[in-house]
């Protein structure tokens, strides 16, 4: 069978051997060539987009019949044919028209070079506002119309429910069938909704049903072994809910594949009754300890590490104790290192909240509550000690994956973001898919006002508040990113002495978090948010906002990474929209006192003038962190890959999978 035929057809590709991270399945390698070969030199070029317009146009304005008759033609020479060179254009013009038609949106140039780029497996660079979700929808239902199932995976349940019913009259003219999975929706529904031609869900959704499905066939996914099985037991194994992992488009595609690669993904199993007692025992001895002394903190891994010292001090508090828990010793070391890290190193508001549900992690990178994430080696139950709550059961491991491991096992990946070009080098290995820019559909109009750093943080705070007073006094809408809800709420209520009104947008991940983003483009709205919060939504400019210049964003940190940065600029001056921008920042943020020597901080601070850093040095400082970090993060999931790559050779010798 050809591969245009395979691609085509959608076939369950449970049981064809996985996609190895880096390599290209060898059923899709030749339409991938052939693909490319076609985009050629003219990726970055619109000219293949621009000659389709004319032909989509015509169809958009066709009557019914003679649409519905062009809509069987090219759905019947897809099917039969494959999405082949010579019915990629046929499809996304029908699917363009089709959107003309039932949404009122003739999609631009760029999104259809965009879903032309996403169907031959790349990775798509577009600019906030540029209308990603617009270039998937296109691509999706072009390989839908060849029968391949798809997932479409958005950065929280909110927005996968809210695309896809957006779209929904789109796949309905299609004749393609749709659904959404999200946290809430039942496992007994998921069977059936996994079935539908296009899935909108998170990438958590579908690493946890895969893990859920692998547990349950216990590591086999081959149809012939399972119905073999089902012939010597005479108990056929129940079918999984996902059919195969065949084609992925991914919204914000660096946050998954590379900000959130390496957190592992762990389905947890009861572990059995915590000893609360035992655990609070151990969190007292933490806090009669001396650092120095009796510990040394570790803040780049967030750990606590007893010295011999510290150990005899546990030994000796122990003496006489009956906590089966804190037996043996090592086991009672393990808990006082664990209580030390809850007490120095985790903060509330920063690493994690306390909520209805109790107590969550935060997402370092999003900002966003991280659902279902748990801290291990006992932290959780220390913090919650911390806060005043009941300690819950540990939990066992009963699977695990992380985001790279999983996503490299689809046959076809493409994804879209505003930031990916930094990283092209680095997706290319880790996941075999290039990294195409697709050009402005309209010219830029953002202008960067620069940046500053002060010698303390009071002073940054302090010029933050003067910034939003200086904007707001012309009316323009004032966007403030912050690295944590501590700042968030530290920020608010400076603004709130000010007498500044304002909105706060804390780590929250649902419908309000869209509804107050969309909001920060009103005349004389100030946002304050934690760093991309908002992420996925857009923001539109309010009556007369334009003339007045447009968003204002300011941005109060660096992050680890230079690709985060240029996300929370890229709200401003959306889609041609004007706008500007500056950054804010202090010798004593975060990221310089994690991965800068204090020396070189200190000797920036006795060359400053009137409180501010010489740009230069300041420039200087900064970048040197944000190497330093995302070299750290560059080797850790270099490491990752080299260990699930072993892990992997080792089940295959085996003769097993994993």
């Amino acid at each position: 069978m050809s591969a245009e035929l395979l691609w085509a057809r959608g076939i369950d590709f449970a049981h064809y051997p996985q996609r190895e991270a880096g390599a290209e399945p060898s059923a899709l390698r030749d339409l991938a060539r052939a693909l490319r070969g076609r985009l050629g030199r003219a990726e970055s070029s619109l000219a293949p987009a621009r000659a389709l317009q004319q032909r989509i146009a015509a169809l958009a304005r066709t009557d019914a019949p003679e649409f519905e008759a062009a809509l069987a033609a090219v759905r019947g020479r897809v099917r039969r044919d494959g999405l082949t060179e010579s019915e990629l254009s046929s499809a996304l013009v029908l699917v363009a028209a089709t959107m003309a038609r039932t949404l009122g949106k003739t999609p631009y140039d760029t999104q259809l070079q965009a879903a032309r780029l996403l169907l031959a497996g790349r990775l798509v660079e577009m600019a906030t506002g540029e209308g990603k979700t617009l270039a998937a929808a296109l691509a999706a239902s072009a390989a839908a119309l060849g029968g391949v199932r798809v997932h479409v995976l958005t950065a929280n349940d909110y927005l996968a429910a809210r695309d896809r019913d957006a779209l929904l009259p789109l796949y309905t003219a299609l004749g393609l069938s749709s659904g959404v999975v999200v946290g809430a929706t039942p496992r007994a529904q998921r069977f059936g909704l996994y079935r539908a031609d296009i899935v909108h869900s998170t990438a958590r959704e579908l690493a946890f049903d895969y893990l859920h499905d692998h547990r349950a066939l216990a590591g086999e996914r081959d149809p012939r072994v399972l119905r073999a099985r089902g012939l010597d037991d005479g108990v056929a194994p129940a079918a999984p809910a996902l059919p195969g992992l065949c084609f992925a488009v991914i919204d914000e595609a660096d946050s998954i594949l590379l900000d959130e690669a390496t957190l592992p993904l762990i389905l947890a199993a009861p572990g059995g009754e915590v000893d609360a007692q035992a655990y609070r025992r151990a969190y007292e001895i933490g806090g009669t300890l001396q650092r120095g002394t009796h510990f040394d903190l570790l803040p780049a891994q967030r750990t606590a590490v007893l010295s011999d010292a510290g150990r005899e001090c546990v030994a000796a508090a122990l003496r006489g104790s009956q906590h089966g828990a804190l037996r043996p010793l090592r086991r009672a070391h393990e808990l006082v290192e664990a209580a030390l890290a809850a007490r120095l190193l985790q903060r509330r508001d920063h690493e994690y909240a306390i909520t209805a549900r109790g107590l969550e992690l935060i997402d370092e990178v999003t900002g966003r509550i991280a659902e279902g994430r748990q801290w291990t080696g006992a932290l959780h139950q220390m913090v919650q000690i911390k806060e005043g709550l009941e300690p819950t059961p540990p939990s066992t491991t009963a699977a695990q994956i992380t985001y790279q491991r999983f996503f490299a096992r689809y046959l076809h990946l493409g994804g879209t973001s505003g930031t990916l070009y930094e990283a092209r080098h680095e997706l290319q290995v880790l996941y075999g898919s290039g990294v195409v820019g697709v050009p402005l559909a309209r010219p830029n109009r953002r202008r960067w006002r620069g940046e500053q750093v002060f010698t303390t943080a009071e002073a940054k705070w302090n010029a933050v508040v003067a910034a939003v007073q200086r904007e707001r006094a012309c009316g323009r809408p004032v966007l403030v990113g912050t690295d944590s809800v501590a700042a968030s709420a530290d920020l608010s209520a400076r603004l709130q002495a000010a007498g500044i009104e304002h909105q706060v947008l804390h780590a929250l991940q649902d419908a309000d978090e869209a509804h107050r983003i969309a909001r920060a483009g009103e005349r004389g709205v100030v946002t304050v948010a934690t760093n991309i919060a908002g992420r996925g939504t857009d923001i539109h400019l309010g009556d007369g906002v334009e003339a007045l210049g447009g968003l204002h964003v300011i941005a109060t940190m660096r992050n680890r990474s230079r690709r985060i940065d240029r996300q929370l600029i890229g709200r401003s001056a959306r889609h041609g929209d004007p706008g500007s921008a500056e950054r804010l920042l202090a010798l004593d943020d975060g990221l310089l006192r994690r991965a800068v020597p204090r020396a070189l901080c200190r000797a920036a601070a006795a060359s400053a003038r009137q409180g501010v850093v010489p740009a230069a040095l300041a420039r200087a400082l900064f970048t040197l962190a944000q190497l330093r970090c995302e070299w750290q993060d560059r080797r850790l999931r270099r490491h990752l890959r080299r260990a699930e790559r072993h892990l992997g050779e080792l089940y295959a010798f085996a003769g097993g999978t994993e």
